[in-house]
């Protein structure tokens, strides 16, 4: 986090999606931090607000402070434990909605594209050399205004992937004001990607949840 760049997380109370002894699922609102960031006017996080209502909590992943979407946070130290065995065997299922530029040529595919760490900076970049990271995609719609709206399904978790594998086939999401183009950036208000579904095993009773967050923007 470039703690040059101006924090002004937006208020409102939490949307609590799911809630029990065990988890906290909430839909972060893009512009806030999943968690703390280096100095003390990045304190104010989805972390703290989700403590502030419910106790103590435990993020078992993160998103990105531009997406919006389901987070999930552990209320117990068993419960982390187990949510953090789910996204290491990749058993949680992550589905993103993304408003891109441009109309793609096909319906559906598969970017499979190395990424590394960009040092000193919070960006990655593409690599052959970097970790193997891999994103299926599936076309919403193609829409009048000259961009589409696609589904999109990580098979990793890498730092920035969606951005990324979708500004590498031409498609950037709108909004993006790290990697894409300054008129792809100036298109929208905010990053237009969202978390909008989770899937993974309770980890108390084991039950498959399902959880769905409706997109923010058209």
């Amino acid at each position: 986090m470039d703690e040059a760049w101006r924090y002004d997380p937006p208020d409102g109370p939490l949307i609590v999606v799911w809630v029990d002894r065990d988890l906290v699922v909430i839909d972060k609102p893009a512009g806030l931090l999943s968690v703390p960031g280096r100095g003390a006017h990045l304190a104010d996080c989805a972390a703290a607000r989700v403590e502030a209502q419910f106790g103590p909590v435990y993020p078992a992943h993160r998103l990105d402070m531009d997406t919006s979407g389901l987070l999930i946070f552990a209320r117990r130290r068993k419960a982390e434990a187990a949510l953090f065995a789910q996204f290491r065997e990749r058993s949680v299922e992550k589905v993103y909605e993304a408003r891109v530029e441009g109309h793609p040529a096909d319906d559906a595919g598969i970017i499979d594209a190395a990424l590394s760490l960009v040092p000193g900076a919070p960006r990655s970049c593409l690599d052959p050399a970097g970790k193997q990271a891999q994103t299926a995609w599936r076309l919403l719609s193609r829409d009048a205004d000259g961009s589409a709206l696609l589904a999109l399904r990580p098979h990793t978790g890498r730092s920035h992937q969606l951005r990324l594998h979708l500004c590498s086939i031409g498609h950037p999401i709108r909004g993006d004001r790290l990697y894409a183009p300054p008129d792809v950036m100036a298109a929208a208000p905010r990053l237009l990607l969202h978390a909008a579904q989770i899937t993974f095993a309770h980890p108390y009773s084991g039950a498959r949840l399902e959880l769905l967050a409706p997109r923010p923007f058209p």
